[in-house]
């Protein structure tokens, strides 16, 4: 017969075991997930003229900025909303265009979310390794706000297969989704925002 002092340690080392274990999966659970769940890549808002010589949106890029975050709401046009990013990028400020980072913005202090905005135009290699290396990007949702000419070079290096060669300058209204599984192999698709009423709908 087991002494009340055996039954009593038991029990303990029972509570122990129950205590730690969801712990310990979670962690199991995320050593599994190495890669992020899906990152969001979009081109900034509309911009005046180059004769402007401005760095800043326009009006109409500012009205986009200002109705990103109705890309993570559910609606008539977008009954299935993109995830909520975990993470924001924005290309760096340069002397010509601090359009990225002014996109985001109303989005960011909405989620109360800081902005990365260190790498520049041309760092595509280092931003990707900076999500696909870094373990605190795993299973998250990352939304990348960039200058068009380099996005498709960036999705190249964030693994992406089967998108445009270019991006068009006269498009400002797609999200490029990217979607990890758990080997890190990639699903690309270019997908409308509907944000404006002037957007594509498909």
């Amino acid at each position: 017969m087991i002494s009340r002092i055996a039954r009593t340690t038991l029990v303990v080392v029972a509570i122990i075991v129950i205590a730690s274990w969801p712990q310990t999966a979670l962690r199991s659970n995320e050593q599994s997930s190495k890669f992020p769940q899906q990152i969001l890549i979009i081109r900034h808002g509309e911009k005046p003229p180059e004769t402007a010589r401005s760095v800043d949106l326009n009006a109409q890029g500012k009205e986009r900025a200002e109705a990103l975050p109705n890309l993570f709401k559910a609606s008539a046009t977008r009954p299935s909303p993109f995830p909520t990013p975990d993470f924001i990028f924005a290309t760096k400020n340069t002397k010509h265009s601090f359009r990225p980072l002014e996109t985001v913005m109303p989005l960011a202090k909405k989620l109360n979310q800081p902005i990365n905005a260190l790498y520049a135009d041309e760092e595509c290699a280092k931003l990707a390794d900076e999500i696909l290396k870094n373990p605190k990007y795993a299973g998250k949702t990352i939304l990348i706000s960039w200058h068009h000419g380099m996005i498709p070079q960036l999705a190249g290096k964030l693994h992406a297969t089967g998108m445009p060669e270019h991006w068009k300058g006269t498009v400002f209204d797609r999200v490029w989704q990217i979607t990890y599984d758990k080997e890190g192999a990639a699903t690309f698709q270019d997908l409308p925002q509907h944000l404006l009423p002037s957007d594509s709908v498909k």
